[in-house]
C-alpha cells in the first residue's frame, strides 16, 4: 500500500522543481519538496499525500517538523502501518503531532523540555544525552526550508491516548 501510494504522488508531479529567484540565484524548497528531494522520507511523504496535509506544508509556516525516515516507518509493522494509511483521521493525528508550530532551530530545542505540536498534545524533549523528541533520536538537526526546519528522527512518535 505505501508502495501504491507512493507511486501515485509520484504521478500527480509532485516532485521537487528546481526553485529560483527572479534573478536566478537559488532559493529553499519548502518542506515537502526538500523531503521529495531528500529521498529518505518517501513513506513520510505518501502518509502526508494520502492525509491531504501537501498544502498545509507548503503553506507559509514556519513549521517545525520532526520528520521519521523511511527506516523510522519500517519499525512499524506492516499491517499496523497499513492500517495508519487506511485511517485519515488517526494518520492526521500522528502526522500533525511530528509539526511544531513556529521555526524551532537545534540551538532552541536543546534549551526545552516540551513543545506543543499542531495535533494539540506536547511532545517531550530530552538533550541530556544527545537530543530525542517523545524517546525518538535526533539524528539531523536544521535543515531549513523556505516556510520552517526539518529534524530528522528515527523513529514515529504517537501521540498519547
Amino acid at each position: 500500500m505505501i508502495r501504491i501510494l507512493f507511486l501515485a504522488f509520484l504521478t500527480v508531479g509532485l516532485a521537487a522543481p528546481a526553485l529560483a529567484d527572479d534573478h536566478g540565484h537559488a532559493k529553499k524548497a519548502d518542506i515537502v519538496d526538500t523531503a521529495v528531494a531528500a529521498g529518505s522520507f518517501d513513506t513520510l511523504v505518501a502518509a502526508v499525500k494520502a492525509a491531504e496535509l501537501v498544502d498545509t506544508l507548503k503553506g507559509d509556516g514556519p513549521f517545525t517538523v520532526f520528520a521519521p525516515t523511511d527506516e523510522a516507518f519500517a519499525k512499524i509493522p506492516k499491517a499496523d502501518l497499513d492500517a495508519l494509511l487506511a485511517d485519515k483521521e488517526k494518520l492526521t493525528a500522528v502526522l500533525t503531532y511530528h509539526v511544531v508550530p513556529g521555526k524551532v532551530m537545534a540551538s532552541d530545542v536543546v534549551g526545552l523540555d516540551s513543545a506543543k505540536t499542531v495535533q494539540g498534545q506536547s511532545v517531550s524533549i530530552d538533550a541530556s544525552d544527545g537530543v530525542t523528541v517523545d524517546g525518538a533520536k535526533v539524528v539531523q538537526t536544521d535543515i531549513e526550508t523556505s516556510n520552517g526546519v526539518i529534524h530528522v528522527i528515527d523513529t514515529v512518535i504517537l501521540p498519547k491516548g
